[in-house]
């Protein structure tokens, strides 16, 4: 492999773009960048890294960081070693010990989102004001929802992506999820009510857009996607409005409506495999997570 030279990082991640998620790219420049900073302040050049200044920057991290933070670090650092043709470090079993030092200083569960379950949504649409703004974040928390949809998948939706069934239901194409980056996709449904609320949206919006939805500028749409992070304000926005307390309003995240509907459906019957199926998961692990709270009041 032809070698780089080793300050020109930046340019060998600028290589990954087009292969990778906007966000996984933001992730891996975050945190090379965290290394050579530190690397600056101790005097000692960031790549090659040696394995010793390796090892102390993990155990540095992980004073500050969460474990999870600190070994999206080292894949980060990996993954420039690579790109710039170097030997890399980060196999090197003292780094795997470092590594496992820092967790099990952090011995920690993962936050859970609060999920955003059917009632809580009942409540959320109810306190939305009237108006176009409150027109579209009714059809984005239904719609999130009834697609058990990660946040990026939200936003990400195109109106070619929707089908309307005779039946008044809508069925919809996830084009692109965080674990498929080749973007096969998956399908989903809507109940009659949720399809009938993005209607709603779709005519007051007009054509012309691409994006499922997008922002409103002095009363007018504008062409263009939401960030993800609008759908975390959405929820959160939503809390606030429904009355909720602020430890509640904080426990919401964007990720609550996927969680809350996973919820609901072990709630109703549904097994794991169907769940799974349902919001495209691949892991089981993760599911059990979203689960666990519910399955404490099952068999209630």
């Amino acid at each position: 492999m032809q070698k780089m030279p080793t300050s020109n990082w930046r340019a060998a991640i600028q290589r990954l773009e087009g292969a990778y998620s906007p966000a996984t790219m933001r992730s891996y420049r975050a945190d090379v960048e965290a290394f050579e900073t530190w690397c600056a302040t101790a005097g000692i050049e960031a790549f090659p890294a040696s394995t010793a200044a390796l090892c102390a920057f993990l155990e540095a991290q992980g004073k500050e960081k969460a474990p999870s933070t600190v070994q999206r670090r080292l894949y980060a650092i990996r993954k420039v070693h690579r790109l710039l043709g170097l030997e890399d470090p980060t196999r090197d079993e003292e780094v795997n010990l470092a590594l496992r030092r820092v967790r099990r200083a952090k011995p920690s569960r993962p936050r859970q989102a609060k999920g955003l379950t059917s009632d809580y949504l009942a409540r959320f649409l109810a306190a939305q004001p009237d108006s176009p703004w409150g027109m579209r974040n009714r059809a984005m928390l239904s719609l999130g929802y009834e697609l058990l949809t990660r946040r990026s998948e939200l936003v990400a939706l195109r109106v070619g992506d929707l089908e309307l069934a005779d039946d008044g239901t809508m069925r919809v194409l996830i084009r692109r999820a965080k674990n498929d980056p080749f973007g096969e996709g998956r399908i989903a449904f809507t109940s009659a009510r949720t399809a009938a609320l993005v209607l709603g949206w779709l005519d007051w919006r007009g054509p012309g857009i691409d994006p499922l939805f997008c922002p409103i500028y002095h009363g007018k749409p504008i062409d263009r996607a939401l960030s993800s992070d609008t759908v975390k304000r959405l929820v959160k926005e939503g809390a606030r409005r429904a009355g909720m307390a602020p430890d509640d309003v904080a426990a919401f995240s964007g990720h609550s409506m996927r969680v809350g509907a996973a919820q609901d459906l072990l709630r109703r019957g549904h097994d794991t495999a169907a769940i799974m199926r349902a919001g495209g998961w691949t892991s089981v692990n993760i599911l059990s997570r979203y689960l666990a709270k519910a399955e404490q009041n099952v068999w209630i």
